[in-house]
């Protein structure tokens, strides 16, 4: 039987007993990612299901991320996004596999094609109604083009989300779209840092009110992490530095004081590139 992206909480704690018992058998590599990504099989009774694996000895190392880091950032980054009403990355482990500890993550079969109806690199001139500019560009050959992403409703849940892990790569190749129409986010392994390091391409609602329904999911957020004995708290404990889990409460509390979508910091670019 294979494994489904899950909908209920109910499916989302089997769906992690699955991901933490099960036996990995490694298929093969992706080798767009930066870091050591493995596709693989996970078979647990009677439940086989595909999942992405990233061992920490695969990780490169990087100038402003601690080594070893990323596998429990990118298990974070789960545990926010379920905990905050986000569902936005799919379930998400740390556990031992056959190269080590590393994150294991389920696989979400994405519809092909989709994420360009989510965000695009487009000519000015086709900027379709509806879709927020990011960024204005120049590719190779100086032709002009425009960043630009959809109104829609679950990308801007998907903005707010980023801007709690301060999410350092958010690119448009990171969101796609499952069969059903979910919205599913990748690739969070560079997240959770102290400093401000947010690089996104949905800025297309900076300056605008958050949404109820996203003050109502900090609310919540900032009341768990307010308690140091709480679920929450001590599983991110585990993962991240206390500094870290000081500068997520932070983050929170300034986007509840503010009320409004952040404007970019002057620290660093803050659109990654390519933005696809």
């Amino acid at each position: 039987m294979d494994l489904a992206a899950p909908s209920t909480q109910e499916e989302v704690a089997h769906v992690l007993d699955v991901l933490v018992f099960g036996e990995i058998e490694i298929e093969g590599r992706l080798v767009d990612a930066s870091n050591l990504a493995l596709r693989g099989q996970l078979e647990l009774d009677d439940i086989r299901t595909r999942v992405i694996y990233k061992p920490v000895q695969g990780e490169r190392s990087l100038w402003d991320f601690p080594d070893g880091t990323l596998a429990a950032r990118e298990s974070a980054a789960f545990v926010l996004s379920a905990v905050g009403g986000w569902d936005l990355v799919p379930p998400t482990v740390l556990r031992e596999g056959p190269l080590g500890p590393g994150s294991v993550q389920l696989w979400v079969d994405a519809v092909e094609g989709a994420t360009a109806s989510l965000i695009d690199v487009v000519a000015p001139a086709e900027l379709a109604p509806g879709w927020l500019p990011v960024l204005e560009a120049q590719l190779a050959d100086g032709t002009a083009v425009v960043v630009a992403h959809a109104d829609r409703p679950e990308l801007a849940s998907a903005a707010v989300f980023d801007v709690v892990i301060n999410n350092a790569d958010r690119k448009g190749s990171h969101l796609v779209l499952d069969r059903s129409g979910s919205l599913w986010g990748f690739d969070h392994g560079i997240s959770c840092h102290v400093e401000p390091k947010l690089r996104t391409v949905l800025w297309g609602w900076v300056g605008q009110p958050l949404p109820e329904v996203e003050l109502a999911r900090l609310e919540a957020l900032s009341g768990w992490l307010g308690t140091a004995s709480s679920p929450v708290s001590r599983t991110l404990a585990g993962l991240l530095s206390p500094d870290e889990v000081a500068a997520l409460g932070r983050r929170i509390a300034r986007l509840l004081d503010t009320g409004r979508f952040p404007a970019p910091n002057s620290s660093g670019p803050a659109v990654p590139w390519p933005p696809l």
